[in-house]
C-alpha cells in the first residue's frame, strides 16, 4: 500500500498529463527559468574567477620596519611574511622561552628577546634550540646584529591557560608586554623572527609565506544558490503535474 503512490510516479498517468499543452507551456517556461538561473550562476562563476587576486609582493627584500609597520598597529595581509630591517638594541635580562616550537618539524624551544628600535619596542625571535635549557643558557651571550634582518609576523593569540604553569609557547605580543620589565608603552604588533640566530641557537626555519590565488568565495556560493534555484523550477513543474495525478486518482 506504501509504495503505490511511488509506482505510479513518472508513469503512464504523469506523462498524459505531462503531454497537456498547458502542461508542456509550464515546462518550457520553468526551462527558460532555470537556463537564466544556471546562466546567473554561470556569471557568478566567472566573476569568482575574475576578481582572483594574486599577490605578488615581494616578501624577500628586507624593508625598513618603519616604513612598513608603525608600533601599535596590527599585521596587515601586505605586511605578513615581510622581511624587514631595522636598527635595534636587547633589552637586558627580558627574555621569554617559548615550548612547543617546530623547527624543520622538530619540537623544540624559542628563545624571544624584547628590542628596542628608534621608532618602538618589538619582540624578536632570536633563535631555536631543542631545550630549555640551552635555550636558557643562550641568554647570556644573546645579541643581535646591527641592522636586524627578520621576518615580520603577527602576534599569535596567547594561551593564558599554560602560562600560570610555567609553560608558555604562543608568541603573543600582549603577552610579551605583561612579561618585560621594562617598556615604555609603544610596540608594534608584530613579531621578528631573526634571520640569523643568536649564539648557541639555531636559525628558526621561516619560509616566505604562499601567495596563492584568492578565489571570491561569496560569488561562488551565489553560483551556488542559482544552481539550487533552477533546479527548484525544474522540480516545481513536476510537483504541479503530480499533485494533478494524485488529484485524479483519488477520484477514480
Amino acid at each position: 500500500m506504501s509504495t503505490a503512490p511511488a509506482a505510479r510516479r513518472l508513469g503512464p498517468a504523469f506523462w498524459r498529463i505531462a503531454r497537456q499543452p498547458r502542461w508542456i507551456a509550464a515546462l518550457v517556461l520553468a526551462l527558460a527559468i532555470a537556463a537564466g538561473f544556471a546562466a546567473l550562476g554561470q556569471w557568478q562563476i566567472s566573476r569568482s574567477f575574475a576578481t582572483a587576486q594574486v599577490d605578488r609582493t615581494d616578501t624577500e627584500t628586507p624593508i625598513a620596519l618603519s616604513t612598513l609597520s608603525k608600533p601599535g598597529a596590527a599585521v596587515t595581509g601586505e605586511q605578513l611574511g615581510r622581511m624587514v630591517t631595522t636598527d635595534a638594541t636587547l633589552v637586558p635580562g627580558d627574555f621569554v622561552v617559548l615550548s612547543k616550537r617546530l623547527n624543520g618539524g622538530t619540537a623544540g624551544y624559542w628563545l624571544v628577546g624584547h628590542a628596542r628600535t628608534g621608532t618602538g619596542e618589538l619582540a624578536v625571535a632570536l633563535g631555536w634550540a631543542p631545550t630549555r635549557a640551552e635555550a636558557v643558557a643562550a641568554e647570556d651571550s644573546a645579541a643581535i646584529a646591527s641592522p636586524l634582518i627578520g621576518r615580520y609576523l603577527p602576534s599569535e593569540p596567547p594561551d593564558q591557560r599554560d602560562v600560570p604553569n610555567g609553560v608558555q609557547s604562543a608568541a603573543s605580543v600582549p603577552a610579551f608586554i605583561n612579561q618585560w620589565e621594562s617598556f615604555d608603552g609603544t610596540v608594534y604588533g608584530g613579531y621578528l623572527v631573526a634571520a640569523a640566530p643568536a649564539a648557541g641557537l639555531d636559525p628558526i626555519d621561516s619560509p616566505a609565506p604562499s601567495r596563492e590565488v584568492s578565489l571570491n568565495w561569496l560569488n561562488l556560493f551565489y553560483a551556488a544558490e542559482w544552481a539550487i534555484f533552477a533546479g527548484f523550477a525544474i522540480y516545481l513543474w513536476y510537483r504541479l503535474v503530480q499533485d494533478q495525478v494524485e488529484e485524479r486518482a483519488d477520484v477514480d
